[in-house]
């Protein structure tokens, strides 16, 4: 059995997500960009009992103005929304309490002290969520998920820990390894592979400067760790595991004109380094590598490279190629305003702030927010009943390829240097529509609460093509195609991703993400096999994006299975072809049985439809009711089979998606910590899979999007979000008695009666603005654009909060 704590909350990670609205103190610079090469740091929020439900509607004969969200109290508390300001406060003062874990502040750290580098609320388990939601039970306990950073060792390692229950009480709080939602038991420790990360810094600008002579001739610079560098030297991830701790290193170019190209910037020199243990004497230089040739010494490089005939290739170099301001001359007619959308008669959607409670039509769910992961929504009813528990990012896979070691050794999981700290300030009437709600997002680093103000929106848009539309010799008839929309956008490193779910009058959900920024570029020297030739000694380096969703559907309750109907061909004689046989196609049904038959691809011709049905519930007609899910864009997967770089650390991306059993003990799919032991990670996806059956069970699928991404001439500066894209929808099949979307009263019928002249034009009591709009409250003040809302929590301090725009975490 497990433990009273343990038999509480699972999943990794949810942040607060801050009720109040933060001042707008001071202009702000764009949000320094953060890199996947520094080092990484760690985030919390509030609810209380149940609730009514009473919606207050504005006068729908308002003056056209720019809308605000109109208010209603949430049915339920968000059990997943986070700790309170003054919960994570008394668990960081409570464990600092605790002579046995050694802490120190991470202010007065080095890498031989122990710290706190995470601190949030638990994951309430589904069973115990479900029987406060749907029943009469008090919400579940509330536990903090604590990640310490054990260094005082001379094997450091990270270890996550439960402290509860809350609040905090003398007596009754403690804390045990947290290890139940991992398939490696190991009291909730991962070896912490950079513990030693200054000095391994230190280590690298004293083997740059052993050839600064040669660093000067062929790039004019230096790294050797002082103000004046002009060149950078930085390596793969995550490192070689195999014999020792490896690492290939590469030096780049630093941007010198303001903009964040250093990605773009590869100097096609590298070198290895092992630095396994702590004691920076023992480890060592591996050898050198340019232009295709390894040189196994330092002396053996600069004999080569002082020797007649030896190449010497030209640097990459920044310039206006790599800037992301506009050039080149105005496009006609630009400078005028394009088109825009207005809410002449407000929102018509509701928000709960405090317990982040959202309701659109006949939809309604909640959100949450962690570290590990940025945005998930928990909770979405669709006409008063759940149809999904469960919705958000697992993990992020960004695994290149190339014939140089540091392209060829770099697969990023991103959730280890988190999606929440990086989901920073949106840009309204960019990002986001002039006229959208923003909510606000925090997250837990170095005794600290940090909130990004406006990091998540909602707004309503109708898309430029109808949901309906039918003409006759008599009338036409067509319905406008509405959807809610909520997003946020991450900077991981260099790229931006964009996470979007929509909600639809058809009574589907869809899912988006999309991938902006500055690629990570190669030198290009002969590897044209891996990419093409895109700026004077640049190659766009050839990478696979796989980005890994937990969606736990519940169709009119928990017990479900996933169908398949499959389009096939067929040749087939009927009674009434006169004995011909006829080439054609037909369907045939199946299912998924077991875990066993549980890892999964879209399939060819996309004629395969997958859904979740409750096989115990069928419409009146015998068909069961359900969700079909279906690929939106091109199914992909990873590539690379077995990878070496990962190992058994991200076995969710090798199918497109993948059906198992919900327990609450494989509450996700990966540990941000995995690629600190990719050969016995902490979460090991393929244990998941142990021939369960998944007929009528509480079913969670794990589906994949992302992109295979070459990089062409039109990824300089930036990818676009346009072409790095990929979606999936989740659609009602069976599921309603008829076209939902026929409820909505945006919808036109014109009759004509065969005549030239329209008779009747039935707008179905639509309310028709009347009023002007004042396009200046709909114009953002991008001045207003501020940095970082932080909470000082130890010691805690909640009537001094402090802006802070020099660093994100």
């Amino acid at each position: 059995m497990k433990s009273a704590i343990s038999t509480l909350a699972t999943g990794l990670a949810v942040f607060s997500l801050l009720s109040h609205v933060v001042d707008q103190v001071s202009a702000r610079p764009s949000p320094k960009s953060s890199s996947k090469w520094m080092k990484d740091s760690r985030a919390r929020g509030g609810l209380g009992g149940a609730r009514k439900n009473p919606i207050r509607l504005r006068d729908a004969g308002a003056s056209c103005s720019a809308p605000v969200a109109q208010s209603i109290v949430a049915p339920k508390s968000n059990v997943w929304a986070g700790l309170t300001d003054a919960e994570a406060a008394s668990v960081i003062s409570w464990l600092f309490s605790q002579k046995d874990l050694n802490l120190t502040t991470t202010d007065d750290a080095g890498e031989w002290d122990n710290t706190v580098t995470l601190v949030e609320l638990m994951i309430p388990n589904k069973t115990d969520s479900l029987a406060y939601l749907d029943g009469n039970a008090t919400a579940p306990a509330r536990y903090a998920h604590v990640q310490l950073d054990h260094r005082a060792t001379e094997e450091p390692y990270f270890q996550d820990i439960l402290v509860g229950p809350l609040p905090i009480k003398n007596g009754t709080t403690r804390y045990e390894p947290l290890t139940y939602p991992y398939t490696r038991k190991t009291d909730g420790r991962v070896r912490n592979l950079e513990a030693d990360s200054d000095s391994l810094s230190d280590w690298k600008h004293n083997v740059s400067a052993s050839i600064a002579d040669i660093t000067l001739e062929l790039f004019n610079g230096t790294a050797t760790g002082l103000d004046n560098d002009t060149i950078d030297v930085w390596g793969q991830d995550p490192y070689w595991q195999e014999d020792g701790i490896v690492q290939w290193n590469q030096f780049w170019g630093l941007p010198t004109d303001g903009f964040d190209e250093g990605t773009l910037l590869p100097l096609g020199l590298y070198f290895a380094a092992n630095f396994t243990g702590r004691d920076p004497s023992k480890w060592a230089l591996l050898g050198w590598f340019y232009n295709d040739v390894f040189y196994s010494s330092t002396e053996e490089f600069k004999t080569a490279f002082y020797s007649e005939g030896f190449e010497k290739l030209k640097p990459n170099i920044g310039g206006s190629w790599a800037a992301t301001d506009q050039k080149g001359p105005v496009l006609p007619l630009d400078t005028l305003s394009p088109p825009m959308a207005v809410t002449p008669q407000g929102s018509r959607y509701f928000v709960d702030t405090e317990q982040k409670y959202i309701k659109w039509m006949d939809f309604e769910f909640y959100v949450a927010f962690s570290r590990d992961t940025g945005m998930r929504i928990y909770n979405i009813k669709y006409k008063g009943k759940r149809i999904i528990y469960e919705l958000g990012l697992q993990e992020a896979l960004a695994h290149y390829a190339g014939n140089d070691p540091v392209q060829s050794g770099t697969s990023y999981l991103d959730t280890y240097y988190g999606f929440g700290p990086y989901s920073f300030q949106l840009v309204a009437g960019y990002d986001c529509p002039s006229y959208a709600t923003y909510l606000n997002s925090s997250f837990y680093t170095a005794e600290t609460t940090h909130t990004h103000v406006n990091s998540i929106c909602l707004f309503e848009s109708t898309a430029d093509y109808p949901l309906q539309r039918h003409s006759t010799s008599d009338y036409v008839s067509v319905t406008k195609n509405t959807y809610f929309t909520i997003r946020s956008v991450a900077t991981v490193g260099n790229y931006d991703y964009a996470f979007t779910y929509s909600f639809h009058l058809d009574g589907s959900v869809h899912v988006e993400v999309r991938a902006s920024g500055y690629i990570q570029s190669a030198y290009w020297a002969n590897n044209e096999d891996y990419g093409f030739h895109i700026h004077d000694s640049l190659s766009g380096s050839m990478h696979d994006h796989v980005l890994n969703y937990k969606l736990d559907m519940d169709v009119l309750g928990t017990a479900n299975t996933l169908t398949t109907t499959k389009l096939v061909p067929t040749t087939e004689t009927y009674p009434w072809s006169f004995g011909t046989a006829r080439n054609t196609m037909k369907l045939t049904r199946g299912q998924i049985s077991n875990e066993d038959d549980g890892k999964l691809s879209w399939g060819d011709n996309s004629a395969t439809m997958w859904a979740i049905v409750n096989t115990d519930a069928p419409n009146e007609f015998g068909e069961n009711r359900g969700y079909r899910i279906m690929p939106a864009t091109a199914p992909m997967h990873l590539t690379v089979q077995n990878s070496t770089n990962l190992a058994k650390a991200a076995q969710w991306a090798t199918h497109d998606f993948f059906v198992t059993r919900q327990k609450d003990t494989e509450p996700r799919s990966a540990h941000p910590a995995n690629s600190q032991d990719v050969h016995d990670p902490i979460v090991d996806f393929d244990a998941f899979f142990d021939g369960e059956s998944l007929e009528q069970e509480d079913l969670v699928l794990w589906f994949n999007l992302g992109m295979h991404h070459v990089p062409h001439t039109g990824d300089l500066p930036n990818t676009v979000f346009t072409t790095a894209h990929s979606g999936l929808q989740i659609l009602p099949l069976n599921y309603l008695p008829g076209d939902p979307s026929r409820e909505t009263v945006n919808m036109v019928r014109v009759d004509y009666s065969g005549g030239p002249n329209v008779t009747t034009v039935e707008t179905f009591g639509q309310l028709l603005p009347t009023c002007a709009v004042d396009l200046a409250e709909y114009e953002p003040d991008l001045h207003s654009y501020t940095g970082d809302v932080v909470i000082r929590k130890f010691p805690f301090d909640p009537n001094d909060p402090y802006l802070e725009t020099d660093s994100i975490v």
